[in-house]
């Protein structure tokens, strides 16, 4: 992918989980001009996932192991180090925070 421009320096690519490692599919979701802005549709593609799919996990990991195997995995592409996400980081602490163990 190129250098975003100027007008949009954070760029939200997203992987799918199901297709783990396979680029082709692969989509840009937007164009962000600052990092809150690009880290608000991080989580909030992840807490819509768990919201909507976590309805059969009993526990946090049950909850992470579904996210992990289906969810869509959103990430920031920019120039500046100091905007960064996981989403796998974040979706363990949400599992966390929805279910017990």
């Amino acid at each position: 992918m190129s250098e975003p421009n100027s007008d949009s320096r954070y760029v939200v690519l997203v992987n799918e989980n199901s297709h783990y490692m396979d680029e082709s599919e692969r989509y840009e979701q937007g164009r962000y001009p600052d990092c809150a802005s690009a880290l608000a549709v991080c989580k909030r593609m992840v807490d819509d996932f768990l919201a909507a799919n976590g309805g059969g996990a009993k526990t946090a990991d049950e909850l992470f192991q579904f996210y992990t195997l289906f969810g869509e995995d959103p990430f920031i592409v920019t120039a500046d180090p100091e905007c960064a996400f996981s989403a796998w980081d974040y979706a363990r602490l949400r599992c966390a925070a929805i279910l017990p163990g």
